[in-house]
């Protein structure tokens, strides 16, 4: 069986707003969480999902601060990055990366999971990070819907 894809004015007919979804990360495994998120800002769960088209939603995803990692992924994991100059390289491991900047990494892994295409910028402007639940207030015109990871 063939999968279905509009194509032209059809698309952009399909194509509904999006929706404001707020994610609370207390607790949640950092990768669970990113997979979540990315499907989200893709849209891959609706029903008038176009692969070309930005149909995603936008995220916020308050207490990056409290996330979890499995295993000896806190004293493992590298965090990698270059000067562009020879000997540039410099690594950093998550236990150092965590409390200073635990936003950047959810934010990292989020984004990490997204296609790399033309689409991938727009849909990074639609994913909001922040560190604890304060990041909130700012969107609460958008009335954000609370989903459960």
């Amino acid at each position: 069986m063939r999968t279905y894809v509009a194509k032209g004015a059809e698309a952009e007919a399909l194509k509904v707003g999006a929706n404001w979804f707020v994610v609370d990360a207390t607790n949640v495994v950092l990768g669970r969480l990113a997979t979540k998120v990315a499907r989200l800002l893709i849209g891959k769960d609706k029903a008038s999902f176009t692969p070309y088209l930005d149909s995603g939603d936008h995220v916020v995803v308050i207490n990056a601060d409290k996330i979890r990692m499995t295993g000896n992924k806190v004293e493992q994991k590298m965090y990698y990055s270059h000067s562009g100059y020879p000997g540039g390289l410099k690594e950093v491991p998550a236990k150092r990366l965590r409390p200073v900047k635990a936003d950047w990494m959810v934010r990292e892994a989020i984004l990490g999971m997204l296609p790399k295409n033309k689409l991938r910028a727009r849909r990074a402007k639609k994913l909001r990070v922040y560190r604890d639940a304060s990041g909130l207030a700012k969107h609460a015109g958008q009335k954000p819907q609370p989903l459960a990871v």
